[in-house]
C-alpha cells in the first residue's frame, strides 16, 4: 500500500478544507469498499480524510414527512428504522439485499452513493480500464461481460454501478446534500451519478473536496418493493433489480416509480416505463408494454444478452406483486 496522510477532522469545514487542499485525497466513512481499493493499488490517495467523527450520523424528520438521512448513518441503521420500513418500504428492502451483516453494519450512506463498480477488469491493475484510468481502453467490450450494463452505456465503459440503495433512491426522489469551501449543494440523486460517456473515470457530480453530508428523502406513500434477481441468494451482486412503487385507484395508475439496477452504469430511473404507465390501466399487459419500452434502448453483448429480458420480467413480477399481494390500493 502507499503511503498515506492521515486526517481526522474536528468538524466539517476543517475536513472539506483538508480534502480541497490534496487533489488525491480521499474521505474514510466505513472503508468497506476504500480500504480494498487502496490495498488492490486501484485508489492510491496522498491523503485521507476520516469524518466517522463528524456529527452527521442521525435519522431526522423534515417538516411534511420527509427524512433527512445523515451521511454517516450505518446501512443497517438505516434499515432498521421503523420510520423507513414503514414510509420507504422499497429502500429498507434494498439495503437488506445488498451486503452482508457484517458490511451493513460498517458501511455508510454516504460510502454505499460513492462504491466503485465491481467490473473485474477494474480491479485486474494488468487489463485494460478507462475507468482506472482514461484512455486505457476496455477490456470488458470483447470479454467477460456477462455482468456488465446493457443501459447508458458507451464505447469506452460498460461497467455497471454495483449499489442496491441508489436504486432505491432514485425511484425515491432522493436529494444529495453536499459541503464545500463555497457552501452547501442540493443534488437530486438521479444526477448525481454521471453516465460514462468518453470519460468514466468521472462517475459522480461532486467538486473536487465536496463532502456528502446527507441525503433527504422526500415525503412517500405509495406502495413499493425492491426485488433483486442474483446468482445466489446470499451476498452477490444484481444481475437485474427493481425498485417499484404502484399506487392503483380504481384499477388506474395514479402514481408511479420504476428504477433499475445491475443493467446500467448508473442506478437507473426508467423514466419512459413510467410515463407510458401513468394513468394507465394496472394489468399485466400494460405492465410489459412499459418494460418492453424501457428496455427497447439497450445495447447488448452476446454474454450479457440475457439481461434485457431477466430484467422486462423482473418488471412485469415486481409490478404485479404490488397489486395482487394488497400493498396496492
Amino acid at each position: 500500500m502507499k503511503p498515506f496522510t492521515y486526517v481526522k477532522p474536528a468538524d466539517i469545514e476543517a475536513a472539506v478544507r483538508a480534502a480541497t487542499a490534496e487533489p488525491r485525497a480521499r474521505y474514510l466513512g466505513g472503508g468497506t469498499n476504500l480500504v480494498d481499493l487502496m490495498r488492490e493499488g486501484i485508489e492510491q490517495p496522498d491523503t485521507v480524510v476520516d469524518v466517522t467523527g463528524l456529527p452527521l450520523d442521525t435519522i431526522d424528520d423534515l417538516p411534511g414527512g420527509g427524512l433527512r438521512v445523515g451521511a454517516l448513518v450505518r446501512n443497517s441503521v438505516l434499515a432498521a428504522d421503523r420510520r423507513v420500513r414503514t414510509r420507504y418500504r422499497m429502500l429498507s428492502q434494498a439495503l437488506l439485499a445488498g451486503a452482508s451483516a457484517q458490511l451493513r453494519n460498517m458501511a455508510t450512506v454516504g460510502g454505499n452513493l460513492l462504491q466503485r463498480t465491481r467490473c473485474p477488469y477494474f480491479y485486474d491493475t494488468d487489463a485494460s480500464c478507462n475507468k482506472r484510468e482514461r484512455g486505457a481502453g476496455c477490456d470488458a467490450l470483447d470479454g467477460f461481460n456477462r455482468g456488465s450494463a446493457i443501459l447508458g452505456v458507451s464505447e469506452h465503459c460498460i461497467a455497471t454501478h454495483p449499489s442496491d440503495m441508489a436504486v432505491a433512491l432514485a425511484a425515491l426522489d432522493a436529494v444529495v446534500e453536499v459541503q464545500g469551501l463555497d457552501g452547501t449543494r442540493r443534488i437530486p440523486l438521479t444526477d448525481f451519478h454521471r453516465l460514462p460517456g468518453d470519460t468514466p473515470d468521472v462517475e459522480h457530480a461532486l467538486a473536487p473536496g465536496e463532502l456528502i453530508t446527507a441525503v433527504e428523502l422526500p415525503p412517500f406513500a405509495a406502495p413499493s418493493r425492491y426485488r433483486k434477481v442474483r446468482d445466489r441468494a446470499s451476498y452477490a451482486f444484481a444481475l437485474v433489480s427493481v425498485a417499484a412503487a404502484l399506487d392503483v385507484r380504481d384499477g388506474v395508475i395514479a402514481e408511479v416509480r420504476l428504477a433499475l439496477g445491475g443493467v446500467a452504469t448508473k442506478p437507473w430511473r426508467a423514466r419512459e416505463a413510467e410515463r407510458l404507465l401513468a394513468g394507465g390501466p394496472a394489468d399485466e399487459d400494460a405492465f410489459r408494454r412499459a418494460a418492453e419500452a424501457e428496455l427497447a434502448a439497450a445495447t447488448v453483448r452476446p454474454a450479457n444478452a440475457f439481461k434485457a429480458g431477466l430484467a422486462r420480467s423482473t418488471i412485469v413480477a415486481t409490478l404485479r406483486e404490488l397489486t395482487t399481494e394488497g400493498t396496492a390500493r
